[in-house]
């Protein structure tokens, strides 16, 4: 379930971002469509894969005490370079994510394997594919 909160944040205010993926038809019968768009551009792009390895090295196994405030600005400043790469405003994608890195505070205290891999860390955030 948690996913599923993070990805309708992820896809309910970036059009920008999805709007570079085009117009999908609607779904025939047994076909179904992700709410989020093409979330393949999200998930392979290299901010994300940064923001990964900023939260692994801060929330992981053996990271020092969590300093939320600076955990907070450094995932912020890759937000917005992430916005940049997506052709949406930083401060816009700073505004859209805002609530990514203490959402990820709870679900890594939950369920700390999310950070043994990216994929682990792409489905708690984006849902499965």
């Amino acid at each position: 379930m948690r996913g599923w909160m993070i990805a309708i944040v992820l896809a309910v205010g970036a059009p920008a971002a999805l709007a570079q993926h085009g117009t999908q038809a609607a779904p025939g019968q047994g076909q179904t469509l992700s709410l989020q768009g093409d979330t393949k551009a999200w998930s392979d792009n290299p901010h994300m894969h940064a923001f990964f390895e900023l939260t692994k090295a801060r929330l992981g196994a053996g990271a020092a005490t969590l300093d939320f405030a600076k955990y907070r600005d450094d995932a912020y400043a890759i937000f917005r370079t992430f916005g940049t790469s997506m052709g949406m405003s930083p401060d816009g994608m700073v505004d859209h994510l805002k609530d990514i890195p203490g959402q990820l505070v709870h679900i890594v205290k939950d369920d700390p394997k999310v950070l043994d891999s990216y994929e682990n860390f792409r489905v708690a955030m984006m849902g499965p594919d």
